[in-house]
């Protein structure tokens, strides 16, 4: 072969790479068994793929405080689903900081034994969802698909691309999958105050909300479930701040004593009495003192 032939087959290899690179490629199957947690990332080249989440964060059910309401909901939720009952996808919102995505991350501890797997997804990739619940159809697991402070801005592609995948797709729902989200906003879009001069009336007074609102409220009304995080009082704080103390092995009477570092740890973070703020004091603490 000549020095000419091996330079245009060289050009012709390196042209066919990088065409295969603009081909889009199929969501192959990663090793199950290597995780109870994934996430799906889309690659520079436009592949998505499902890495396995080696250290799931450790947080148990009883880790988690002055949310039973709204715990118990979500458990029973998750116990129909991976009982191969009937069950909903779930929009959490509220408050920041109240435990809504560390409820979700104790129920796949909780259930990982029986079967539960978890798929986290960014808003940007909900596109590709299909993808994702055609390659785990058949399998006998049953998976959360998790998303973390889900929001919308006016005109998104996300926005409509979820509306279809939860409620309006000629396909139906795998039974064995989940859509559980959580927001700041209850109805995932920013809301102003000029929406509320769509509103209409009728003669006997009944209200109607505009198009724009209708368009809103039409996407959480897909998700079957809600439930609803509210601020901390200053005492469920330190009940908080207490249970994480007790987590890393702080002595009770130390435990009372340190309340008011507690607070001050809060005004110092701008006031809030988040259970994340909570968590963050008692992790100094432990630290400063030599708790592992």
């Amino acid at each position: 072969m000549s020095s000419l032939e091996q330079a245009l087959l060289d050009r012709l290899e390196a042209l066919i790479a990088r065409v295969e690179k603009l081909v889009p490629q199929s969501l192959s199957a990663p090793d199950w068994s290597a995780a109870i947690a994934w996430r799906y990332r889309r690659r520079s080249s436009g592949a998505g793929v499902l890495a396995a989440v080696r250290h799931v964060a450790a947080i148990a059910l009883d880790d988690l405080r002055e949310i039973d309401e709204q715990k118990e909901k979500i458990k029973r939720n998750t116990e129909q689903f991976v009982g191969g009952l009937p069950a909903n996808n779930v929009l959490l919102t509220g408050a920041r900081g109240t435990g809504k995505s560390s409820l979700i991350k104790a129920c796949l501890n909780a259930y990982a034994g029986r079967g539960l797997r978890l798929i986290e997804i960014d808003k940007d990739d909900i596109v590709d969802l299909p993808d994702i619940v055609e390659l785990i159809s058949d399998r006998p697991e049953k998976f959360i698909v998790f998303c973390d402070d889900l929001s919308f801005e006016e005109g998104e592609s996300g926005y409509k691309a979820l509306k279809s995948i939860l409620d309006g797709s000629v396909a139906a729902a795998t039974p064995n999958l989940l859509i559980y989200a959580t927001s700041n906003r209850r109805h995932l879009l920013p809301e102003y105050m000029r929406e509320n001069l769509t509103y209409t009336h009728t003669a006997d007074g009944e209200v109607h909300p505009g198009e724009g609102v209708e368009e809103k409220i039409s996407l959480s009304e897909r998700f079957g479930l809600w439930v609803s995080f509210y601020p901390f009082s200053q005492d469920e704080y330190l009940t908080i701040v207490a249970q994480w103390l007790r987590h890393y092995r702080v002595p009770e009477a130390e435990i009372a004593v340190v309340q008011p570092q507690a607070l001050l740890w809060s005004l110092e973070h701008g006031g809030s009495r988040s259970g994340r703020v909570a968590y963050q004091f008692a992790r100094d603490y432990a630290g400063q003192h030599g708790r592992a």
